[in-house]
């Protein structure tokens, strides 16, 4: 297929895209963006688009859309890869679309498939020939634009969602399969039972394109063994591996780090595991989770329970010294325990404000009392003179004593919670605070 070429007969594709409807109607999902009344479902069928970015996960619809779109305001459809494309093929698809539109009158879409995957200057070679209306622009990303696209191509183009697709929207795309002949399902005679349907949807994952080829190919395992009917053990085959969605380093990486994290923070054991155990199954690195584990440990529970981080450390130790099948339980128990846990980001706020100062207030110079001073000479110049040795004194204490530099008014970062352990610590620290204000009375 050339990189103009608009192609109606899709014999011998496959199904998914022989599937690919004709019009609105045909088109199963993203409700909230073509119900009846909606701005974009309006804009189609008024054949007046606008430039836009169709983001959304694998088999959701963006190249099937951006082709309906280009089919309501009878456009020419050109389709670029940027996977595979260069600014070579953006100036010849260019040149293309100034040649319809001044020897025919005829608009263009120009539609760019992984758009994200063009570098910056790639992206600016469009911005000129979208403001003069070259063509239509249509980008389709499984990134977030805000992080991908330039802002000068954003201004230009109205950004929509696209949603995974609900199993519902799944279970019809499998029975329209079934059912119309000319998809080429029908007419082999081979049945697929009902509950394997159910089944098939729910493990595609929202994945339209998914489906639709892990359909084909149960049926043509049939075939091959001459069956009547899809059963158990062939899906069981066909779906062997399947794995859900995880882009490793994607959106939906840290998406899901995320939903792990705040899960832990608002104290749900339950939504912690689910998003652990979606992670992993992801293939997400256990090492890379069990960093983010210890910082949970010291963000969100820190004093409150110092368990925390001691038992997120034995996880870690836990899984490189006997590997997965121990290890990911390990994991398991750790980030249950974390949430679980009494929480306290008094650390965490403590250290930040403390690194603030340090980064804004220079190098004050240590006090000499708190100078180490191992030589004659040091001594003589005064280092660790009159430095009080806490054991020394009552209680182990040295009230009133000051450890900031002379520089710098003495300050309070830590402020514990009245959670868990930092109770009886903060108890403690208001019991020295007194001696403290009593010593220098």
């Amino acid at each position: 297929m050339s990189l103009f070429e608009n192609i109606d007969d899709l014999a011998g594709r496959p199904l998914a895209d022989r599937m690919r409807p004709k019009n609105l109607d045909e088109y199963i999902g993203q409700h909230h963006l073509l119900a009846e009344g909606k701005p974009l479902r309006q804009a189609i069928s008024s054949g007046q688009p606008h430039s836009m970015i169709l983001w959304g996960p694998p088999g959701t619809g963006k190249t099937t859309l951006a082709k309906l779109i280009a089919g309501y305001c009878d456009a020419e459809f050109i389709t670029i890869s940027a996977v595979l494309a260069g600014v070579k093929d953006v100036r010849a698809a260019v040149a293309r679309a100034q040649q319809l539109q001044q020897e025919q009158g005829r608009r263009t879409m120009l539609f760019v498939d992984e758009v994200h995957r063009f570098n910056k200057s790639q992206q600016d070679a469009f911005l000129p020939f979208v403001e003069d209306g070259t063509f239509t622009f249509i980008g389709a990303t499984t990134e977030n634009p805000s992080f991908e696209l330039n802002n000068a191509l954003l201004s230009r183009a109205r950004v929509y969602v696209l949603k995974s697709l609900e199993t519902t929207d799944l279970r019809e795309i499998i029975d329209r399969a079934m059912l119309d002949a000319k998809f080429g399902l029908a007419d082999r005679n081979i049945d697929f039972p009902e509950a394997l349907r159910d089944e098939l949807a729910k493990t595609a994952d929202g994945d339209g394109r998914r489906v639709l080829n892990l359909l084909e190919i149960s049926i043509d395992l049939a075939d091959s063994k001459d069956q009547k009917k899809v059963d158990e053990a062939d899906l069981a085959e066909v779906l062997s591996g399947t794995l859900r969605r995880f882009d490793k380093g994607g959106e939906a990486f840290y998406d899901q780090i995320s939903a792990l994290h705040k899960s832990v923070r608002g104290s749900s054991p339950d939504g912690a595991l689910y998003w652990l155990c979606r992670m992993l199954d992801g293939g997400c690195d256990p090492i890379y989770l069990m960093r983010r584990v210890v910082r949970m440990a010291s963000e969100d529970i820190g004093n409150a329970d110092p368990r925390g981080l001691e038992l997120a450390l034995n996880a870690w130790d836990t899984y490189e010294k006997l590997g997965k099948q121990e290890g990911e339980l390990a994991i398991a128990q750790a980030v249950i325990y974390l949430a679980s846990a009494p929480k306290s980001n008094a650390v965490y706020m403590a250290f930040n404000q403390a690194m603030s100062d340090v980064r804004s207030q220079g190098s004050a110079e240590v006090p000499l009392h708190l100078r180490n001073a191992p030589t004659k000479l040091m001594g003589e110049l005064g280092y660790g003179k009159k430095y009080r040795y806490a054991h020394n004194e009552p209680d182990a204490y040295a009230a009133g004593e000051n450890y900031f530099p002379e520089s710098m008014a003495p300050q309070q970062y830590y402020q514990p919670v009245q959670r868990g352990l930092e109770i009886k610590i903060a108890e403690k620290l208001k019991r020295l605070k007194a001696l403290d204000e009593q010593a220098n009375r």
